[in-house]
């Protein structure tokens, strides 16, 4: 063995002697077997939770394609999201192909299918396509949307990223910025734009670091919305130069925590006016807890896996540029601290991200925090299952906080 590989090799026993030691003890004999195969399966839970995915997963096999007439349906396997009522996308040939997947046409349990309408498609044929994946983002691009759309790029601190500008005519000095969720790209909030344009709002549809389409960090690690703040810090940066007097953060998912990071540190903070936060991240801790019982993880090795991610002996494994502090990132504990008009919308049924913490931080800070529950919309599907419902009730919530600079002096806006 060379030096160079002996003196790795001894480095990564170390470390793993290091957690052992620091996690749960190290034993002889099967004790010592099992400290290390726990401390393996926390190392593995958290290297996973903060690892962008570098190619989409095309899990969902798309068993038929149907014409009726002019009428176009697909046949998919029945799991927990094909059988939601609602709109959603279907996408194929590596993203190449994209569908808009409406109501359920039949539902045949003893074959395990599920026939669903096409309602439109574009880029390759669904007809020649044996798989692709599920998605909440029903737009594809911003020519879905059905409004005009710049092409902007924002200096974040880690490089150029891509952005999308949706103008308000007229428009207020308020403006709208969209924070997408974990693994997912900007298109994720393409389906607020059209609520934020009509209560005059631009919006900003934004990209952040490791995201895919904004540049990649050093570490090229999430840092759970710890690392991400400072670039939609950068987008309201460009929201200011550009006219806005203030801000409206829609986050979704990590999203959301991201955009709670961006309220407690950005020196932007006092210009937020509001959040509207879908299915967001309230406490990390909570969240890593779920899914490591959803991966039949045991809870020794999760809260082993959530040690490493906070403790800086954790890097070696994890891959993180540093720590990410999650108990700073649990508003529930710190609830009183939270200054921002919030709305959460967050599905009972959230099987990704359970709902508890959002409806706790409602009930403990009520003066700034409003929560919306929805049902049988799993996660960040709240808008795909009732879209009139979602839009309703953030115009609803928004429009007496907005405009505070396009008055005369001395009116307020009506409730």
């Amino acid at each position: 063995m060379s030096n160079s590989r002996a003196a790795s090799s001894e480095g990564e026993r170390d470390s793993w002697l290091k957690w052992a030691a620091l996690g749960i003890g190290v034993g002889a004999g099967g004790a010592s077997l099992l400290v290390t195969a726990t401390a393996a399966l926390a190392a593995y839970f958290a290297r996973r939770v903060v690892t962008p995915a570098r190619v989409r997963e095309q899990d969902l096999p798309i068993l038929a394609v149907i014409r009726d007439g002019m009428d176009l349906q697909v046949v998919l396997p029945v799991t927990a999201e094909t059988t939601v009522q609602g709109t959603y996308s279907l996408f194929f040939d590596g993203g190449a192909g994209h569908a808009v997947i409406g109501g359920i046409r039949s539902y045949v349990p003893r074959e395990g299918t599920v026939t669903r309408d096409v309602l439109r498609m574009s880029g390759s044929d669904l007809a020649h396509a044996a798989r692709g994946w599920w998605s909440s983002a029903v737009f594809a691009g911003p020519e879905d949307v059905g409004l005009t759309a710049e092409d902007v790029t924002i200096d974040l601190p880690v490089g150029p990223s891509p952005a999308w500008l949706f103008r308000a005519e007229p428009a207020l000095s308020t403006w709208a910025i969209m924070v997408h969720g974990r693994g997912a790209t900007r298109n994720e909030g393409l389906r607020a734009v059209r609520t934020a344009h009509d209560l005059g709002l631009n919006s900003l549809v934004v990209s952040y670091r490791n995201d895919g389409e904004a540049p990649a960090a050093g570490d090229g690690r999430y840092g759970l919305g710890a690392t991400e703040w400072p670039d939609v810090e950068a987008a309201i940066d460009f929201a200011v130069a550009h006219g806005a007097k203030d801000v409206v953060l829609f986050g979704y998912s990590m999203g959301g925590a991201i955009s709670l990071q961006v309220a407690d540190h950005s020196r932007q903070r006092n210009i937020i006016l509001a959040l509207v936060l879908d299915a967001p991240v309230i406490n990390w801790v909570d969240v890593l807890a779920h899914q490591a019982e959803l991966n039949k993880i045991p809870a020794a090795a999760g809260r082993y896996g959530q040690l490493m991610l906070s403790h800086p002996l954790g890097r070696r494994l994890t891959g993180l540029a540093t720590p990410v502090d999650l108990k700073s990132m649990d508003w529930v504990s710190r609830a009183v601290e939270l200054r921002t008009p919030t709305l959460i919308i967050h599905s009972v049924d959230d099987d990704f991200v359970p709902y508890g913490p959002s409806a706790e931080l409602a009930t403990r800070n009520p003066e700034m925090v409003t929560f919306e529950p929805f049902s049988h919309a799993l996660h960040t599907k709240e808008w795909n299952v009732e879209p009139e419902r979602w839009d309703a009730l953030v115009a609803a919530w928004l429009k007496p906080r907005l405009g505070r600079y396009d008055l005369p002096h001395g009116t307020e806006p009506a409730d």
